[in-house]
């Protein structure tokens, strides 16, 4: 059994008088990738900032390799080694790639600039572009990338494949199992079923701001019932 590097504990979270998280529990193991499913304001974007800072939980814990780290500045907890890369990626369009790449760095982390040209060899193309004109694939691996050199111990992703062309899907999923094979754990939210399974080692199915359901990856394959009830016969 893997070590724990992320405990969540009864989270809830408010956006004003809405109560969108409602007790989420869930752990991630030492170099475990793990996704957090469900239908569109379930509650999943919101579980990753309630961990990452970007929304302050109003109750519950989240620990973080043994710390309590709910309710620190977001900049704190990365600092910690929590990364998120959000939805919308948060790219700087008038800087160039390696730009980009460099804001991101620390010295003391094992992925440095060649490190991150090897995983991603379009960037390496694409070093001296502006971060405006990249596809959204790349936008994706320069935003992958750029926090892989912030040194994460976890990678939370917010819907990485969300848009982007089957080929480009299938080099991000390769991608993910290499940084995942190099032992950084990963919280992955993802849309694309046939992506997380792929990916993950465990599953978790959250509902109007509950998880309802957790399963290793076989068993959460071969169960068309809870695909179908809590993600609708489209997605699974």
């Amino acid at each position: 059994m893997k070590n724990n590097i992320l405990e969540v504990e009864g989270l809830h979270a408010h956006y004003g008088k809405s109560h969108v998280l409602q007790g989420v529990s869930m752990t991630v193991g030492e170099a475990e990738l793990v996704t957090l499913l469900g239908r569109n304001g379930a509650g999943k974007s919101t579980t990753l900032k309630s961990i990452a800072g970007a929304v302050t939980p109003t109750g519950g814990r989240v620990r973080f390799q043994g710390a309590d780290i709910a309710g620190l500045a977001p900049h704190r907890i990365a600092t910690r080694g929590v990364c998120l890369v959000p939805e919308h990626r948060g790219i700087f369009k008038l800087l160039t790639v390696e730009e980009n790449l460099m804001l991101g760095l620390r010295r003391e982390s094992p992925w440095q600039l060649a490190d991150i040209y090897r995983i991603f060899p379009r960037l390496k193309e694409r070093r001296r572009n502006g971060g405006g004109q990249l596809s959204g694939g790349e936008q994706q691996m320069l935003a992958i990338g750029r926090a892989l050199m912030n040194h994460p111990r976890l990678l939370i992703l917010d819907e990485p494949v969300e848009g982007l062309a089957p080929v480009i899907v299938e080099e991000i999923v390769a991608q993910l199992k290499t940084i995942k094979a190099a032992g950084v754990a990963i919280l992955l939210v993802e849309q694309n079923l046939e992506v997380c399974v792929q990916l993950a080692d465990r599953h978790y199915i959250v509902e109007q701001g509950v998880i309802v359901h957790e399963a290793g990856n076989d068993a959460f394959m071969a169960d068309h019932e809870v695909k179908d009830r809590y993600l609708g016969v489209g997605l699974a």
